[in-house]
């Protein structure tokens, strides 16, 4: 099946607003309420899914996502848990889902055999975060021939030609972090952010989603007036710890999301208010 990112990011266009990508670590806190919070994130109106691989060695991962690793390893997360969790919530999503992961356990399981088993789950997408765009030529192709497209991840440090390489390669969106460091909700939105849509946009029509440090409404609409999206994970994944213990856990992460997804405003009211 082709991917849901391209209509998704194209009803987007026509609606002139701003998506939102939500990021949750697959089997936190545990394999059953990660299976119900991604159902609840598309009822709360997520755009994209973004449905990370719990790895040991999570080095761009700030604390708050390093320990949701921890808590999903422990409930018995890995690759393939994540690839049996989007299967069993597949057919009650209708948002595209990303599986954001380190290369190694791709490349563990086998880039083919990954590429065969995310299609039939009903993934969209794939993001390898520490896969380099100059050794990314044989990954994107074999996602291609499974109908998932390929997302690169842009830094403000990257070159003007590493942009045009994966410009060249992405498919669905490119992925653009708005600071260096790791992962983390911030009290603002880093001035890098804007920039770095700026330089994107010269080199591809690709949409772009902006992430790292986003948290709060006003986050997405301020980075809603410049991206084609905003993503939101150490802020969301923040309140899936909070909460761990409580019972109204997925009431409170679907409450949160509908906060952040009521400033995804058509762009036209932003410039009113």
């Amino acid at each position: 099946m082709p991917s849901r990112l391209g209509p998704t990011f194209a009803r987007l266009r026509l609606e002139q607003r701003p998506g939102l990508v939500t990021y949750t670590t697959a089997a936190d806190p545990d394999i059953p309420r990660s299976s119900e919070l991604l159902r609840a994130l598309d009822r709360a109106g997520a755009d994209v899914l973004e449905v990370g691989v719990p790895f040991s060695d999570p080095l761009a991962d700030g604390p708050v996502i390093q320990r949701a690793t921890e808590r999903a390893l422990a409930a018995g997360g890995s690759l393939r848990t994540a690839l049996r969790l989007i299967a069993e919530v597949r057919p009650f999503v209708t948002a595209p889902i990303v599986v954001f992961s380190y290369a190694n356990p791709l490349l563990r399981l086998g880039l083919a055999e990954f590429a065969r088993q995310a299609s039939q789950a009903g993934v969209d997408g794939v993001l390898a975060l520490d896969l380099p765009i100059e050794e990314a030529g044989e990954f994107q192709a074999t996602m291609g021939e499974a109908g998932l497209d390929t997302i690169f991840l842009l830094s403000p440090t990257t070159t003007d030609a590493r942009i045009e390489k994966a410009a060249a390669l992405g498919q669905g969106f490119l992925y653009g972090i708005s600071r260096l460091g790791v992962t983390g909700a911030r009290a603002q939105v880093s001035s890098d952010a804007e920039t770095l849509v700026r330089r994107v946009r010269r080199a591809t029509t690709l949409p772009i989603a902006l992430g790292f440090g986003i948290a709060r409404p006003e986050h997405v609409a301020e980075v809603g007036s410049y991206a084609d999206a905003a993503v939101v994970g150490s802020a969301l994944v923040s309140v899936i710890a909070e909460e761990r213990e409580s019972p109204h856990l997925v009431e409170r992460v679907e409450m949160y999301v509908r906060s952040l997804r009521s400033a995804c405003q058509p762009r036209e009211l932003h410039a009113d208010t």
